[in-house]
C-alpha cells in the first residue's frame, strides 16, 4: 500500500532521545512527573468547574474547554515519548508519523483559537456589560469552542496532506522527540520556496490569525481600561485578564518561534527541548497561573479536593 510516492509502512527514527541508560531513566521520570502535573491539574479544573454551579459562566466554561483540549494534546505525544524514552528502538510509520502530526497539529491549532474565543469573551465582559449575558451565552460559547476544534482539523488535514505528499530523501532519521513540522520538513528532498511557503501560510492561519484576534481583543480592552475613572474597577478588569495574557505570551512565543520561519533556520540541537516548553511546560503551567490567581477557582478546586477525601475516609 502506498500514500503518494511513498509506502505507508516506511519507517522514520526519532534521534534526539539521549543514548546514555542513566539519562534516559531521568528523561522517563521527568517526563512521567510533567504529564501527572498536566493530567491532574487539568482534570481538576474540568470536574471543579462543572460541580461548583456558580462557574457556569462563559469564562469558566473557555477555562475547561482549554484543559479538555491540552488533555487530549498532550496524550497525543506524551506517552509515545515516554515509551521512546525506554525503548532501544525508537521508530514510528510513516501512517503513524501523519497520524501523530494530525492530532497534534489539530490540537494545538484548538488551544491557539480556543485562546482567541477567551479574549473575545473578556472584550465583551469588560467593553460591553450590559450587553454580556445577551452576547456570550452557552450556545454561542459551544459555537465557538465547536468551530475552534473544527478548524484546527480542516488547517491541520491540509498541511499534513501537503507535507506527507513531498519527496522524502533517504535518511529517515528525525532530530526531534514525535513527529511535529519542522523536524519532518528537514527530511523532505526539495527545497522549492512554493512548498516552503505553502507552510508557512499554514501555520500563519494557525498562529497568527487567532494572536490577530488576541491583540485586537485586548486593544479595545486597553481603551476601555484606560477610560474608567475607578482605579478598583480597572484593577479588578485587568485582574481577570492577566492570566490570559501570560498564557498567551508563553504559548505564542514558543509557537511563533518554531513554525513561523524558514526551515533552513531549524537548530536539530536545541529546537526538539524548545518544543517541549508548548508540549509539556505550557500545559503543566496554565492550571497553575489560571487558580494562583483566581479565588473561586482555588475555592472549587479545594471543594472537590475535600470531598473525594472525605469519601475516601468514609
Amino acid at each position: 500500500m502506498t500514500w503518494g510516492n511513498h509506502s505507508v509502512m516506511m519507517q522514520f527514527v526519532f534521534l534526539a532521545y539521549p543514548s546514555c541508560p542513566e539519562l534516559r531513566v531521568l528523561s522517563f521520570l521527568g517526563v512521567s512527573m510533567a504529564y501527572a502535573l498536566i493530567i491532574t491539574g487539568n482534570v481538576l479544573i474540568v470536574v471543579s468547574i462543572q460541580a461548583e454551579a456558580r462557574l457556569h459562566v462563559p469564562m469558566y466554561y473557555f477555562l475547561g474547554s482549554l484543559s479538555g483540549v491540552e488533555i487530549f494534546y498532550t496524550a497525543v505525544v506524551v506517552p509515545h515519548i515516554l515509551a521512546n524514552t525506554l525503548q532501544s528502538e525508537k521508530t514510528i510509520t510513516l501512517l503513524g508519523c501523519a497520524t501523530q502530526m494530525a492530532f497534534f497539529i489539530a490540537l494545538g491549532s484548538a488551544d491557539c483559537f480556543v485562546l482567541a474565543a477567551m479574549a473575545y469573551d473578556r472584550y465583551v465582559a469588560i467593553c460591553h456589560p450590559l450587553q454580556y449575558p445577551l452576547i456570550m451565552t452557552l450556545t454561542v460559547c459551544v459555537r465557538l469552542v465547536v468551530a475552534s476544534v473544527v478548524i484546527g482539523l480542516f488547517l491541520s488535514l491540509q498541511l499534513v496532506a501537503f507535507i506527507f505528499s513531498l519527496p522524502f530523501c533517504q535518511a529517515q532519521g528525525i532530530q526531534h522527540f514525535f513527529c511535529d513540522v519542522p523536524p519532518v520538513m528537514q527530511l523532505v528532498c526539495t527545497n522549492s520556496h512554493f512548498h516552503e511557503l505553502s507552510v508557512l501560510v499554514a501555520a500563519t492561519l494557525a498562529i497568527a490569525v487567532p494572536f490577530f484576534l488576541i491583540a485586537t481583543s485586548y486593544t479595545f480592552i486597553a481603551a476601555t481600561l484606560l477610560k474608567m475613572h475607578s482605579v478598583a474597577g480597572r484593577h479588578r478588569a485587568f485582574s481577570t485578564c492577566s492570566s490570559h495574557l501570560t498564557v498567551v505570551l508563553l504559548q505564542y512565543g514558543c509557537c511563533a518561534f518554531m513554525y513561523l520561519r524558514p526551515r533552513s533556520s531549524y537548530h536539530p540541537q536545541q529546537d526538539p527541548f524548545i518544543s517541549l516548553v508548548y508540549t509539556l511546560g505550557t500545559p503543566m503551567l496554565n492550571p497553575l497561573i489560571y487558580t494562583l490567581r483566581n479565588s473561586k477557582m482555588k475555592g472549587a478546586i479545594g471543594k472537590v479536593l475535600n470531598r473525594n477525601c472525605g469519601s475516601l475516609r468514609v
